[in-house]
């Protein structure tokens, strides 16, 4: 709960800056990046959160990792960060400012999971679909799962919209489990 609040709070300081200074979008790719580099490294994520490692050192690696990549402002705000000793919430402030940003523009994420992934044609009419029907610019993310046999499965927001084939499947074991043709005593 203190690592969410935390969270907050810097992501929140982070935008608004980024915002005043007009460079959100570079800000937005840079925190983009810094999530998906720590998804992808664990090790880089038990580094930052490890309190025996001196955070000049956890400084260096940030610097050597992401200083030709990002903003002088994202960097700086990685050195206020390390210096404060909160270099171990870095990844989920970034994951928050990403969602404080699509909350800013409007974007929604769906997530769609198919059998098999989707081709470039399909993938352009279902997020123009989507956003005729929430009148918002939709952000698309695919997840493939061969346990659906076909059809897929739409997640967006707290909605859900399940057309697989398994799931078709399980409605009619359990409407056949249930035989109305016996007498029930």
């Amino acid at each position: 709960m203190l690592e969410t609040k935390v969270a907050k709070r810097y992501a929140k300081s982070i935008l608004d800056l980024s915002k005043e200074q007009g460079v959100l979008d570079a800000v937005h790719a840079d925190m983009k990046l810094l999530a998906s580099v720590c998804d992808a490294n664990r090790d880089l994520t038990l580094l930052l959160g490890n309190p025996i490692i001196n955070s000049d050192k956890k400084l260096k690696v940030l610097q050597t990792v992401f200083g030709t990549h990002v903003s002088k402002l994202s960097m700086s705000f990685f050195d206020i960060l390390t210096r404060k000793g909160r270099e171990a919430n870095l990844a989920a402030i970034a994951k928050e400012f990403v969602a404080m940003y699509k909350k800013l523009k409007g974007v929604e994420t769906a997530v769609i999971t198919s059998a098999v992934s989707l081709d470039d044609n399909l993938r352009k009419q279902v997020q123009k679909a989507l956003a005729e029907n929430v009148k918002a610019e939709v952000e698309l993310v695919e997840k493939v799962d061969s346990k659906l046999i076909g059809g897929f499965i739409l997640r967006i927001g707290d909605r859900q919209f399940d057309s697989s084939v398994a799931s078709e499947l399980r409605k009619l074991t359990r409407e056949f489990s249930a035989n109305p043709y016996i007498p029930k005593i």
